[in-house]
Formats: C-alpha cells, structure tokens, sequence
C-alpha cells in the first residue's frame, strides 16, 4: 500500500463519519510530515451551514494546529473532487498538493467542469493527484445515495394501519 493509498483510507474512515450523520459522504485529512494533523467530513446539514464541507473543516483545524493559514507543506487526501469554493479555499490555504479519490463530472473544480487548483493566473498553484482509490471513494458516494432514494421512498408510502 502507498503512503497515498493509506492516506486515502482514513479520508474515507472520515466519509463514513459523515455518511452515520446522513450526511453526503466525503472525508478529508490533511497530512504534513507524514503525518495526519487535521480531518474533516461533510457536516452541511447536521450544522446548518453551507460552509461546513470536509475541505474547510479539515483547512480549519490545520491552520489551528499549524499556527499558520499557508499549509505549503501539506497534503489533502479528499475522497471527491473538491466544489468551487472548497478549491478556492485550498488554493488561498497554499495547499502544496491534494490527492483525490473519486472526480465529480457535474461540479468539480479540480479538472471536471473547472480547475482552480492548477491555473497560471493565480498566484497558487496545487500540485494535484487524481484517481487514488477512486473505485472505493466513488462506491460510498454510490451506496450513500442508494440508500437515501430508499429511505426516501419508504417514507413517502402512506402507513398502513
């Protein structure tokens, strides 16, 4: 197993985090020195707050540990291709690289439908490693999303009496 893989595996022990709140499945760690110093998961719901996504929980933590908001020298193991803002956020965070699990065709910004972590005309930019474990961080999202169609069905039956 690669250091990127076993990385990628604790991303995923944060997206089973999220998915036990019902939350959409997607976990993140930060890594610097090979070490972990900062996880997040998806908590949009259970927090009420739109900027409650894994990448910004994780950027958040991080800082606080580092002392720091410029994590240059640090690795995000995120288990889907981060949306607009959270790309933003790692690009102003100086995230040195991000290695991603699964892409998102409708709204990634890592190489999808844009790709803010790369671009010349910032002042940034994220070395980026897509694909690690990919299956895997794509399977739970498509489970996750199984299972809530389900739910959603049974509770639209009428109950029976």
């Amino acid at each position: 197993m690669t250091a990127d893989e076993k990385y990628m595996k604790e991303a995923l022990r944060q997206a089973r985090k999220a998915w036990a709140l019902m939350e959409v499945p997607i976990g993140c760690v930060i890594v610097q020195n090979d070490k972990i110093i900062a996880r997040g998961y998806n908590r949009r719901n259970t927090d009420k707050n739109t900027l409650s996504h894994a990448e910004l929980n994780a950027i958040r933590k991080a800082s606080k540990k580092t002392g720091d908001w410029r994590l240059e020298d640090c690795t995000m193991y995120i288990t889907l291709e981060p949306c607009q803002m959270c790309a933003g956020a790692i690009v102003q965070a100086r995230m040195g690289r991000v290695v991603i699990g699964a892409m998102n065709p409708k709204a990634g910004c890592a190489g999808s439908v844009l790709n803010l972590l790369e671009m010349p005309e910032f002042n940034h930019q994220v070395q980026v490693e897509r694909g690690v474990l990919g299956e895997e961080c794509s399977r739970i999202l498509t489970e996750f999303f199984k299972e809530l169609r389900s739910r959603k069905a049974a509770e639209a039956l009428p109950e029976s009496r």
